[in-house]
């Protein structure tokens, strides 16, 4: 069995964004050689998320306006006693998730028609990591 591991780094100008990142787990992909197996893409900070999901800027609006109804920025979370200001972005996380595994078959992300895999930042305007794994034969 092959394993593969590449690190992005992400650094956003805005505290919140949508980045598609499908064409870099692609590439990805192919420098690992492997042929049959499965693609790890996690975002290593706890405010942050890697989704796979329609490229379309009306549903992207859509899912910040759904999150920020399930999760709104405040004040007021228990989280802030610490000195942060990004419990909201905690919560946010918990909803889209950390992480997504993907298929590898002949080589190739293996994607629905409409599927993209975008990096999701909560509480941006500092470097923060994403690690793709990858193993398989």
């Amino acid at each position: 069995m092959k394993a593969y591991t590449k690190y992005l780094t992400f650094k956003t100008e805005k505290r919140r964004e949508l980045i598609r990142i499908t064409d870099t787990v692609r590439e990805a992909v192919e420098e690992s050689g492997v042929r049959e197996g499965l693609c790890l893409v996690s975002a290593m900070h706890l405010t942050a998320a890697v989704i796979v999901q329609d490229d379309e800027e009306g549903l992207h609006d859509d899912i910040w306006e759904w999150l920020e109804k399930l999760a709104p920025f405040r004040k007021d979370y228990k989280h802030h006693l610490t000195g942060e200001d990004n419990g909201d972005a905690h919560l946010k996380n918990l909803l889209v998730h950390l992480q997504v595994v993907l298929p590898i078959t002949e080589g190739k992300l293996d994607l629905g028609p409409w599927q993209e895999v975008f990096y999701a930042e909560f509480d941006g305007q500092r470097p923060k990591r994403v690690i793709i794994k990858i193993i398989g034969e």
